[in-house]
């Protein structure tokens, strides 16, 4: 399923002379290596922050302490930042977030292991999040997450093409 879903987002972004980031935690880089799996997405696949700690979501991304603080990696206000920031630090117009617990530990009574919070967003300030519970093993919840990610994309591109 994604590699199907990673060549509809090369093509897509292709046909829309567009180019996408990724900002990435729980994935490790995984949504970057199913785009850049396609041949040829360099056409498309601008470059990819894989920002596990918070420092390096500050640092790379320039995601507030202020909000690593309140709200913690794991939020919807994160992965808002986290676009934010990639967009900002690249020369890409299309920006996919993603930060959560794969797991097996780290999750807590408020954010269960599983819990993925997902931002998706454009250069011109569109912009969506949503947060999705994922079962299965580390393994499970980092496919499901990349495939996630990459469907926002192709949302994100419909969305826009109605706003054009």
């Amino acid at each position: 399923m994604i590699p199907m879903l990673s060549a509809q987002v090369g093509v897509a972004l292709k046909a829309h002379g567009l180019l996408i980031v990724t900002a990435e935690s729980c994935t490790g880089g995984g949504v970057a290596r199913a785009i850049t799996e396609v041949p040829g997405s360099s056409a498309w696949f601008e470059r990819g922050f894989v920002t596990y700690s918070n420092l390096s979501k500050q640092q790379m991304l320039g995601v507030s302490a202020a909000t690593l603080l309140q709200y913690g990696a794991v939020s919807e206000a994160t992965v808002r930042e986290m676009v934010d920031g990639a967009l900002a630090h690249s020369a890409a117009q299309l920006a996919v977030a993603v930060s959560g617990i794969a797991g097996p530990e780290g999750g807590t009574t408020d954010k269960p292991v599983g819990t993925v919070w997902f931002a998706w967003g454009a250069a011109h300030g569109m912009c969506f999040s949503r947060r999705h519970h994922l079962s299965g093993d580390r393994g499970d919840v980092r496919a499901q997450a990349v495939t996630i990610a990459l469907q926002g994309v192709l949302e994100l591109l419909a969305r826009r093409s109605e706003l054009a």
